[in-house]
């Protein structure tokens, strides 16, 4: 495995926070650190945003909104460095923890907040039988039973219970985590 993609699978995603309305200047700012290699460590930046749909002089119009106002995500390394660098950009107020120590956040956390990352695509190692989780998409948050793996190992037909009723849908192995 090469040195890089080794401490890219090291470094997981932080919450910081940032002055209200500030949360894009914060991300173009963190993103010219990234992108000038002021520090190694820090890697990916995002203002998690969700669509909706307004209905405005008869027309439907798709907008976004941010899911977390005030809070920015970033992918990192955590070393004095790229703490200080993220701590100390303009319209950052801290890390999010408990004494402004920074806690990462679950791979379950960073779906739900609808962050997808370009990962290499694993095989997965489920039975029809099995239980996994739903981390990612319309189902997160819901357990279904395995009831066919694809023979490429990338995708899964799995029942979960909605509203009583067993219903058949078909996953991705990176919208699932095995219980």
């Amino acid at each position: 495995m090469a040195e890089q993609d080794k401490e890219t699978l090291e470094a997981k995603w932080y919450v910081i926070h940032t002055y209200s309305g500030y949360e894009n200047k914060v991300r173009d700012k963190i993103q010219m650190i990234i992108e000038n290699q002021q520090d190694p460590n820090v890697y990916d930046v995002r203002v998690p945003m969700e669509k909706y749909t307004e209905v405005k002089n008869n027309a439907r119009v798709v907008k976004e909104r941010k899911i977390l106002p005030g809070y920015v995500l970033v992918k990192m390394i955590i070393t004095p460095t790229s703490w200080f660098l993220i701590r100390n950009t303009n319209g950052v107020t801290g890390f999010v923890g408990p004494g402004s120590e920074p806690i990462p956040l679950t791979a379950r956390e960073v779906a739900q907040f609808g962050v997808r990352e370009q990962v290499v695509q694993h095989e997965i190692h489920v039975e029809p039988g099995d239980t996994v989780e739903i981390v990612f998409g319309p189902f997160a948050g819901f357990s279904a039973e395995v009831e066919e793996v694809a023979s490429d190992h990338k995708s899964l037909k799995a029942l979960i219970n909605m509203f009583g009723r067993e219903t058949s849908v078909e996953l991705s192995v990176d919208d699932i985590e095995t219980l």
